[in-house]
């Protein structure tokens, strides 16, 4: 069958949950079906996806006897989901997909700390949740459903009907509009805290200005109080150096004059040791211009107390401007430019507003005619909507249900002139869902029976499934209280739709189970007094023994009715 999968649970891995030991499953795109005998622990695949995205454990999962379980995901992500992937692990300081891989891992222990990883980094559950909202859609008596929750009903009615230019032209001038309001939030004050304000930024400023800061004189201003504070130590030591060049019996100038005699011997001995008196005559110069430099310095050494008391106190300006703007002189020149453009917006506060408003009024014009147009667009695709998920409903059992989508338009603005709306538009809806005549409709999110929830959700996939996102759906015995010939219907509908989303269904109904692309068997085996859970993938003569089982006749008229019942789900 012809497939349009770029996304897909590829592999899922279950050591020491309940009855499972080690498991491993291997799946492949298209429609996945897992059946087995009851008990033999087709929800422990269930339980194990749910903790993966990010559901609470409860420790008594863990298989007796040992002290940590642990699950492991691997997903094949790309198309549209890959960057809305990305943006969330890099929000959550994640490290990114590799070769579009994204490994999710969960760890559970009898004592100590839970763990769960994503792409190797530890992270949060509330990570993996955000993440398995955009990665599975779960049905069955453990939900794990976006299609519950308004806004992502919002973006699957826009994308049915190809709403998304018409969602644009509406977002972009609100996000002005609620940048043009946040700048006058900023400048509407009252008068007794609008020159509070005023008052503080001008002595800011000045203060700032005033100092005449940069990075490089407060350096030299360091250096300069430092040599004064020790300016008394430095005169000594300098002036006992001077001593020691050339100021007593025995200085180095004399030491010098002493080799140079020598050294005017030996060459007289010797000529060949010539060269050493250029040596010597380097020596000589070096001493005197280290002699010339501490003279130097001694003359510029400053004792006197009032240019150090001076030098202190700009230092403590300094510091004080730095404990007030900014740990850096850096920081306390960019508060001042900062302070500097907000004390001229407050100055100008008048024509400011004027201004603002003018573009305020402009652009909710502009937002409340695209919201206009986006309802509209709306209202047209809903009857379309409605009808298309009513006849799937009826394929699927419910020959008397209704399906509607309650739309309530606000207005953009509240009382008190702030924006109440999302970048999604001026509407609110809500699929509604009614099973029986003479039954008010009642919205998904009440609906108590898992088997009425499971179907509709099917229909409502069937429908999207070229729209929606979400690359894997999972149907826990969607098929639970169905006859035989819905059955058929759920089977064909869940091949329908794993044309365009990878599906795995548990399920105990053999029409369904002759759909699969992949089957996918779970037994359960005692060994040395321990239960053990396995699952396999059946080969074609195995899967019509299987599905002769599910059919309740294991003889040779039973694995006839199973390859034709096989042969025409092909």
């Amino acid at each position: 069958m012809e497939t349009n999968i770029n996304s897909m649970l590829t592999t899922l891995r279950i050591k020491n949950l309940a009855l499972v030991d080690d498991l491993t499953l291997e799946l492949s795109e298209g429609l996945n079906i897992i059946t087995g005998e009851t008990g033999a622990g087709k929800s422990i695949i269930m339980g194990a996806l749910n903790l993966i995205l990010g559901q609470r454990a409860d420790r008594s999962l863990i298989r007796s006897g040992a002290d940590q379980c642990v699950i492991e995901a691997v997903f094949q992500v790309g198309g549209e989901i890959l960057p809305m992937l990305e943006s969330i692990l890099e929000a959550w300081g994640l490290e990114p997909c590799q070769d579009q891989t994204l490994f999710l891992k969960r760890s559970m222990r009898t004592s100590g700390a839970n763990r769960q990883f994503v792409n190797g980094s530890p992270t949060t559950l509330e990570a993996l949740a955000q993440l398995g909202d955009y990665l599975v859609d779960m049905h069955g008596p453990h939900d794990h459903q976006s299609l519950l929750d308004g806004g992502r009903q919002l973006q699957i009615l826009d994308a049915f009907g190809k709403l998304e230019g018409h969602r644009q032209a509406f977002g972009e001038p609100l996000k002005a509009l609620r940048d043009l309001q946040e700048q006058k939030a900023s400048l509407v004050v009252d008068d007794q805290t609008y020159l509070r304000e005023l008052e503080l930024l001008r002595h800011q400023v000045r203060e700032i200005s005033q100092a005449q800061l940069s990075p490089e004189q407060a350096q030299e201003l360091e250096a300069q109080y430092e040599r004064h504070l020790h300016a008394a130590k430095l005169l000594e030591l300098s002036q006992g150096a001077l001593h020691l060049l050339n100021e007593q019996e025995g200085s180095l100038w004399d030491l010098i004059g002493t080799i140079g005699r020598n050294l005017d011997q030996i060459r007289s001995l010797d000529a060949a040791t010539q060269s050493m008196e250029g040596i010597h005559q380097e020596l000589a110069n070096q001493v005197s211009e280290l002699e010339q430099a501490l003279s130097h310095y001694v003359d510029k050494l400053d004792l006197d107390p009032a240019l150090l008391q001076e030098l202190e106190e700009q230092i403590a300006s300094i510091q004080s401007l730095k404990r007030k703007y900014g740990p850096e002189i850096e920081d306390v020149l960019r508060f001042g430019q900062e302070a500097s453009t907000r004390l001229g917006e407050l100055e100008s506060r008048a024509d400011t507003l004027a201004h603002l408003d003018s573009d305020i009024a402009k652009m909710t014009d502009q937002c409340l005619s695209s919201g206009k147009k986006l309802s509209q667009a709306r209202s047209k695709v809903l009857p379309k909507l409605e009808k298309n998920i009513e006849q799937e409903l009826k394929d699927l059992g419910f020959h008397q249900s209704r399906f509607s989508v309650d739309v309530q338009t606000r207005s953009l603005l509240n009382a008190q002139g702030q924006l109440q709306v999302s970048a999604q538009g001026l509407d609110r809806v809500d699929f509604q869902f009614g099973p029986n005549p003479g039954e008010p409709l009642r919205p998904l999110r009440l609906i108590a029976s898992s088997g009425e929830m499971a179907r509709v959700m099917l229909a409502l996939k069937t429908v999207l499934a070229a729209q929606d996102q979400v690359p894997l759906l999972v149907f826990d015995e969607v098929d639970a209280n169905v006859g035989g010939a819905t059955g058929k219907v759920v089977g064909v509908k869940m091949k329908e739709i794993a044309r365009h989303r990878q599906v795995i269904s548990i399920t105990h109904l053999a029409p369904v189970a002759a759909c699969a692309a992949h089957h996918y068997r779970v037994t359960k085996e005692v060994k040395e007094e321990r239960s053990y859970s396995a699952i396999e993938k059946l080969t074609p003569k195995e899967r019509v023994d299987e599905i002769a089982r599910m059919l309740g006749g294991e003889d040779e008229a039973g694995r006839k009715h199973a390859k034709a019942m096989l042969k025409e789900s092909a």
